[in-house]
C-alpha cells in the first residue's frame, strides 16, 4: 500500500444487499425452539425504600414461569455489577461507588431500575403478572441535577458515596492559571450546562438466554467479550463458561457498549427456568433504562492578552453520572474528558476541577465523543464569547491560536502525531461562503428572520481499548476467512475490513469472508468504541498481513527454486526478481495448507487524532424562536480513508446526531419527584430529514503516524463540533448565549425576551 489518501478501490456496501431483501438477522428475528419471554418490573419511584415485595400472586398468573427477585439472586450467589474504571486513570485514587445490584435490593435509586423479573409463556402473561406484583416503597426525597447533589442535607444516595461524590479531582497548573488569570488584560467566564441526552440506536436492547451446561447469550451489543467478562463475574463463572453471540445490530452510539443487569439476569433465568429466555426492551425501556449520556456543568475561564493570546485556561465542572457508577464513567472524567482539555489551541497553562456525582436519574454512559464533546463545546464557546466581550474578530482570534507545531504536545502532556488545524479550518470557512453571508442574511431579514453563522474546531482521541486481535484463515475452498474481535453495530465493516485485507494481499475482495460477533471465534476483543475499530483492527490486518507474506516468501522459494532474498511480494504474486517467474498468495496458501493461517494481537502505544471544522448557519424566527439549520459545511481529517462513502455516512450520522443535541433532544426530569417527564417520543424530539439540510462534507487528511494503515477514527465528529457551532450561530443571530437544553423554540424565544430586557 502506498501513502495515498484512499485504500484501493471502494466497493459498495456488501452488507446493503442483505439489509434491503430483508434477510438481516437482528435478536428479535431469531428463533428458539420452548422459548419462554422476559418482563422486569421496574421501580416507579427515583428514590424509595423497598420494605416488602409480595410475589406470590403473580407467580400464580397463567403462563408464568418464574418470578425472581434480589432475594433469589443473592440465595444462587449473584453479584452486583462494578465499573469497567474503578480509580482516577491519571492519579489510580480510587472512585467513591457503590457496586449496581442486578435487581434492586432495599432501596431504589432512579425510575426503571429493575426490581423484579418476570418470566412467562408469552410476553403478555408476563406483562399481567407483573402488575400483580405488589411492592411496598417508603418514597424519599430525591435529587435529579447535579449541582442539587452538592446541596448541603442533599438527600444521600448511598452511604458508600458522602455526599454524593465519587470524586472530587484537581489537575493542571492551578497556582500558575490564577496568577495569570488575575494579571491578564481579558478574562473571559461563561457557565455552560451540556444537557442529558437518550441514547436511541434502532434497534432496542435485549438478550435471548440459553443454558445448556454453559451460558449462551444472544444479544444485542457493540462489546461482546467485556460484556461477557461483566455477566461472567456477576454470575460468579469463570469467562470461558460464558458464550456472547451478536448477530446484526441495529445501532448503539455508545448505549450498547457497556454492560447491563440484564444480561446476567436473563442467563441466570434461563439456567433457573431449564429453557430459554427472551428479553426485548420496549421504546419505552429505553428511556428508563438505557445508558444517558452528557449531563456536564462547568465554568470556564480564557486569559488573554491584549492581541487576542490564550494565555491560561481554568474549567472547573461537575458530571452528573446518575445513580450508579456505571461502566467507564469515571474513565470518562478523567481520561477522555482533560485529555485534549485546549482541543486544538495553544494554550500554555490549564487547570482543570472535576467532580463526579450521584443523582436519582438513569446512569450515565457514553455517546458519540465522551468527554471530548463537553471539552470542545467549552473551548469553542468561550472563544465566541471572547470575541463578543474583548472585540477580537472570533475568526482571527482562532487562527491566531492555532496550534502550528506538529506533533503537539498540550498542557497536560498528551501528544496529537499529526493534524493541519489551520488548513481544514480554513477550507472550512472558504467552503461555507462567509463572504456571501451578509447577502443571505439581508434576504433573512426581509423576510422577518434573523440569520446567523457559527463554527466549532473539533478534535478528539480515538482508540478505545488498546489490545485488537485478528485471525486470517485460508479455507480449502479458496475462499479467506477474516475474524476479527471487533464488533460491528451498522459501520460497514463487512466491506471495509475485508477491503483492507485485500488491498494488503492483494487478493480478490469477494473471496474475503467477515467473520465476528461470537466470543467463541477469537479470544479477545475490544468491541466498537471510541471509533476504534478501523484503527485497531484495521492494523491488526496489516500486521497479520505482513507475518502472511514473511510466511508465504518462504514457501513460494521453495516453489520457485529462488533464493528468499530474491522474492518479492506485490499485488497477490510472489515473484522472483527481475524475472518474470510468479506464484500467486492463493496458490501458495494451497501448496501448504493451514501454514499461512495466522492469528495476530497488538497492543497500542498511542490513540489517533480525528480533527477538523464545522461552521453552521441557522436561521431564526424572532416571532416564535423557531431555529432551522440552513446551512452546514464541515471538513474533517479522519487520516487515510478506507472507504469514502462508509466515511461520509458515518461523518452524516454524527453530524445529525449533533444537530439533534443542538436543536431538539433533551432527557427531563422533574427536579422534585425525580419522573422522567421526557420518556417517549412524544415528548423527546429526534431529528428527522426535515431538520436538516444537505451536508457539504469535505476530507483533508493528514496521514496518522501512530499506525501503518494512516487511519483515524471518523465516527463522532459532528456529534462533537455542531452542538457549539450551532449554539455560536444562534448567538450570531439573535444574541443568545445561554441556553439550559437544545434550542428549542420556546427556548429560545424566552431567551430572546430575556436579552430584549
Amino acid at each position: 500500500m502506498n501513502d495515498r489518501a484512499v485504500i484501493g478501490d471502494s466497493p459498495r456496501r456488501r452488507e446493503d444487499a442483505r439489509f434491503v431483501a430483508g434477510r438481516g438477522a437482528y435478536l428479535d428475528d431469531l428463533r428458539f425452539d420452548s422459548v419462554t419471554h422476559a418482563v422486569f418490573l421496574r421501580s416507579p419511584h427515583a428514590h424509595a425504600r423497598i420494605d416488602a415485595i409480595e410475589t406470590t400472586a403473580a407467580a400464580g398468573m397463567p403462563g408464568v414461569v418464574a418470578v425472581l427477585t434480589a432475594a433469589d439472586a443473592a440465595a444462587d450467589g449473584l453479584r452486583p455489577l462494578r465499573p469497567t474504571v474503578e480509580a482516577n486513570v491519571q492519579t489510580n485514587e480510587p472512585f467513591r461507588f457503590l457496586p449496581q445490584p442486578l435487581l434492586a435490593e432495599g432501596k431504589v435509586r432512579y425510575v426503571g431500575e429493575p426490581v423484579a423479573l418476570i418470566v412467562a409463556e408469552t410476553k403478555n402473561q408476563a406483562l399481567d403478572a407483573a402488575e400483580r406484583i405488589v411492592v411496598d416503597y417508603e418514597p424519599l426525597a430525591a435529587i435529579t441535577r447535579a449541582d442539587d447533589a452538592l446541596r448541603p442535607g442533599a438527600p444521600l444516595l448511598a452511604d458508600e458515596v458522602p455526599d454524593n461524590v465519587c470524586m472530587d479531582w484537581t489537575w493542571g497548573q492551578t497556582a500558575g492559571v490564577a496568577d495569570t488569570i488575575r494579571t491578564s488584560d481579558h478574562v473571559v467566564t461563561i457557565a455552560l450546562n451540556n444537557h442529558r441526552i437518550v441514547t436511541n440506536p434502532m434497534e432496542p436492547r435485549g438478550a435471548i438466554g440459553v443454558y445448556d451446561g454453559r451460558y449462551t447469550l444472544h444479544v444485542s451489543s457493540q462489546n461482546l467479550h467485556g460484556n461477557r467478562d461483566t455477566a461472567s463475574r456477576a454470575l460468579g463463572v469463570a469467562p470461558g463458561e460464558v458464550r456472547f453471540i451478536a448477530h446484526d445490530v441495529g445501532g448503539g452510539f455508545g448505549a450498547k457498549n457497556f454492560a447491563y443487569a440484564e444480561q446476567a439476569l436473563i442467563l441466570w433465568a434461563a439456567r433457573r427456568v431449564g429453557r430459554p429466555v427472551k428479553w426485548i426492551s420496549t421504546r419505552s425501556e429505553t428511556f428508563l433504562s438505557d445508558h444517558q449520556a452528557r449531563d456536564h456543568l462547568s465554568v470556564a475561564t480564557l486569559a488573554l492578552d491584549n492581541d487576542g493570546n490564550f494565555l491560561a485556561l481554568h474549567v472547573d465542572s461537575v458530571a452528573n453520572l446518575g445513580a450508579y457508577m456505571a461502566g467507564g464513567a469515571g474513565g470518562v472524567q478523567t481520561n477522555q474528558y482533560p485529555h485534549l482539555q485546549g482541543t486544538v489551541y495553544g494554550i500554555p497553562a490549564i487547570a482543570l476541577r472535576v467532580k463526579a456525582v450521584l443523582t436519582n436519574t438513569v446512569p450515565i454512559g457514553v455517546t458519540r465523543g465522551p468527554g471530548f464533546g463537553e471539552a470542545v463545546n467549552i473551548m469553542e464557546r468561550l472563544i465566541d464569547a471572547a470575541a463578543r466581550q474583548c472585540g477580537f474578530d472570533r475568526i482571527d482570534l482562532r487562527r491566531r491560536n492555532f496550534v502550528r507545531t506538529i506533533p503537539m504536545t498540550n498542557a497536560f502532556k498528551f501528544v496529537v502525531d499529526s493534524g493541519d488545524f489551520r488548513a481544514a479550518f480554513d477550507a472550512a470557512i472558504g467552503g461555507a461562503d462567509l463572504e456571501g453571508f451578509s447577502v443571505r442574511r439581508r434576504a433573512s431579514e426581509t423576510a422577518g428572520k434573523r440569520r446567523g453563522v457559527g463554527l466549532a474546531c473539533h478534535i478528539k482521541a480515538t482508540g478505545g481499548l488498546p489490545t485488537e486481535n485478528v485471525d486470517i484463515r485460508f479455507e480449502a475452498d479458496g475462499s479467506v476467512s477474516l475474524i476479527t474481535g471487533t464488533q460491528t453495530i451498522g459501520q460497514g465493516h463487512e466491506t471495509t475490513m475485508p477491503q483492507i485485507l485485500a488491498d494488503r494481499l492483494g487478493l480478490p475482495n469477494a473471496m474475503i469472508h467477515l467473520k465476528q460477533g461470537d466470543t467463541d471465534l477469537i479470544p479477545m476483543g475490544g468491541g466498537h468504541g471510541s471509533s476504534r475499530a478501523t484503527y485497531m483492527g484495521g492494523t491488526a490486518i496489516w500486521r497479520a498481513s505482513d507475518i502472511i507474506i514473511a510466511k508465504g516468501r518462504a514457501i513460494a522459494a521453495q516453489a520457485l527454486e529462488a533464493a528468499e532474498a530474491d522474492i518479492v511480494f506485490e499485488d497477490g504474486l510472489f515473484r522472483v526478481a527481475g524475472t518474470d517467474r510468479v506464484i500467486a498468495l492463493l496458490d501458495v496458501a494451497a501448496k501448504a495448507p493451514g501454514t499461512l493461517d495466522t492469528y495476530h494481537q497488538w497492543t497500542r502505544e498511542a490513540m489517533t487524532f480525528p480533527n477538523g471544522t464545522h461552521v453552521a448557519e441557522v436561521e431564526v424566527d424572532p416571532d416564535t424562536g423557531a431555529v432551522t439549520l440552513e446551512r452546514l459545511t464541515a471538513v474533517d481529517d479522519y487520516g487515510v480513508i478506507v472507504n469514502p462513502m462508509v466515511a461520509a455516512g458515518q461523518a452524516h450520522g454524527a453530524i445529525a446526531q449533533g444537530a439533534g443535541q443542538a436543536l431538539l433532544e433533551h432527557a427531563v426530569y422533574d427536579p422534585e419527584s425525580g419522573q422522567p417527564i421526557s420518556g417517549t417520543f412524544m415528548d423527546y424530539a429526534m431529528p428527522r430529514a426535515g431538520d436538516l439540510p444537505s451536508f457539504d462534507l469535505r476530507f483533508a487528511g493528514t496521514r496518522c503516524t501512530t499506525n501503518p494503515v494512516g487511519v483515524k477514527g471518523c465516527g463522532e465528529a459532528g456529534a462533537i463540533a455542531l452542538f457549539p457551532a450551532i449554539a455560536n450561530a444562534i448567538a450570531d443571530a439573535v444574541g443568545v448565549t445561554s441556553l439550559d437544553g437544545p434550542a428549542s423554540a420556546s427556548r429560545v424565544w424566552r431567551a430572546m425576551r430575556g436579552a430584549a430586557s
